[in-house]
């Protein structure tokens, strides 16, 4: 059983960074497609990422070219970059794991002022 926990969420200026941490618990997480999500206010959830335990990536095209996703399997933990924001990424970020029944975190806000 996955257990996730997120980190590094904050306030930041339109233009600046980010780097979102997910913690996972368990032994299959190096096993494990991982996700990252967001979901802004009033608005339905979305796929931000994909990690594949292999290490291939995939993004949202609203994010291509400014988030990275990375993991550290040796650290069972999972990565994400987040560069040039725009006040329409601002949300709450959860971390996901591809299972079933799918894991999530409790989320960590990102809040991006213009």
């Amino acid at each position: 059983q996955v257990q996730l926990a997120e980190s590094g969420g904050g306030l930041v200026q339109a233009g600046g960074s980010l780097r979102l941490s997910c913690a996972a618990s368990g032994s299959i997480f190096r096993i494990t497609t991982m996700d990252w999500y967001r979901q802004a206010p009033g608005k339905q959830r979305e796929l931000v990422a994909t990690i594949t335990s292999g290490g291939s990536t995939n993004y949202a095209d609203s994010v291509k070219g400014r988030f990275t996703i990375s993991r550290d399997n040796a650290r069972n933990t999972m990565y994400l970059q987040m560069n040039s924001l725009k006040p329409e990424d601002t949300a709450v970020y959860y971390c996901s794991s591809d299972t079933f029944p799918r894991r999530w975190g409790p989320g960590t806000r990102v809040t991006v002022s213009s």
